[in-house]
């Protein structure tokens, strides 16, 4: 119990260091006009937003680092307060979140107005951060590397869990990045998805994961104060790939990413809807020349929008399922 009163004072502490920052990181980003740029192809009453505050994830994780690296400095005094292995995700976290904010940049004031960092120079990045990670959690960690529902027993990967985990880190951000599109969606999912996994450690005896995913939970919260429809900011790529990332090594480090497609079902489903989207058109292309849509449009959030739903009953409905799923989830772990 007491642990537990512990990770949400951690919550509500990230929550109002948010909240407070929140005002004077508005005022920076629209002096400097860092404002989201809509795409061509997107709804066209999507355009509204054009000129609304990006890069919004540097709110977040600002709070996030400074209380986990805050009570890691506190271990130095003896005081066993948070462990010094949630420093590999919170690196990751912060790696990720430089990664999303030169993207942000590119694509606002850089040479690539409106597209971002190239496709291939991104993945290339990311690709290196995750297998480097990946082996950080396998030979400095010694994380449980594999556990299935229903079975309690720790499963061996050996090298597999190398490029294994590396994918789960990379598809995870990316599933987070394609989330983000409305108003306080991939805040609302990704908050889900922490408070599951960070239960999840907590019921394991991970104290420590518990610790630092409930503090990111009270920081999304922060966030969603602002990121709420109407929203006066934008997570941008510095917060979805941040966030994407740093879940897929909670995860991991509880050794029940298996549950990950579970308890990210809307992530994992908006990735599937712009593989499949893009696959349909090429295949369609291919056989009729002539490319054909799976979808209305990819990924499925917009093309539930251009079905007629509001953009908050797409939000709302979207995170009832998360937090149905969440819920599922946690229950397989404790089978």
């Amino acid at each position: 119990m007491r642990q537990m009163s512990l990770a949400l004072s951690l919550a509500g502490l990230s929550f109002m260091m948010t909240v407070i920052w929140g005002a004077p990181l508005l005022r920076i980003l629209r002096h400097f006009k860092i404002g989201k740029i809509i795409r061509v192809d997107e709804p066209g009453f999507h355009q509204v937003k054009m000129g609304t505050p990006t890069m919004g994830g540097v709110l977040f994780i600002l709070p996030v680092a400074l209380i986990t690296v805050l009570l890691n400095a506190v271990n130095i005094i003896g005081m066993e307060t948070i462990g010094r292995s949630i420093l590999v995700p919170l690196f990751v976290m912060f790696a990720y979140g430089i990664l999303g904010i030169l993207d942000d940049w590119e694509g606002i004031r850089g040479k690539r107005r409106g597209d971002g960092m190239r496709a291939r120079t991104k993945f290339a990045l990311q690709f290196i951060l995750a297998l480097a990670t990946a082996a950080v959690l396998k030979y400095m960690l010694d994380v449980p590397e594999l556990i299935l529902p229903g079975v309690q027993v720790v499963m061996e990967l050996g090298v597999w869990y190398i490029p294994v985990a590396a994918f789960i880190i990379i598809g995870a951000s990316n599933a987070i990045n394609f989330t983000d599109g409305l108003d306080g969606l991939a805040g609302l999912i990704a908050a889900t998805a922490f408070i599951a996994y960070g239960g999840i450690a907590m019921l394991q005896g991970q104290i420590y994961v518990g610790r630092f995913s409930f503090t990111i939970v009270g920081a999304l919260f922060g966030f969603l104060w602002f990121n709420v429809h109407p929203a006066s900011l934008f997570m941008g790529d510095a917060g979805s790939l941040s966030l994407g990332a740093a879940l897929a090594v909670v995860a991991l480090m509880t050794g029940q990413w298996a549950l990950l497609p579970v308890i990210a079902i809307i992530p994992v489903s908006e990735a599937l809807s712009v593989i499949i989207q893009v696959g349909y058109f090429k295949l369609t292309r291919r056989i009729t020349g002539e490319g054909k849509r799976f979808f209305k449009m990819a990924p499925i959030h917009l093309h539930f929008e251009l079905l007629g739903w509001s953009e908050t009953q797409v939000v709302q409905r979207f995170w009832l399922i998360s937090l149905l799923a969440a819920m599922f989830g946690v229950g397989m772990a404790l089978v």
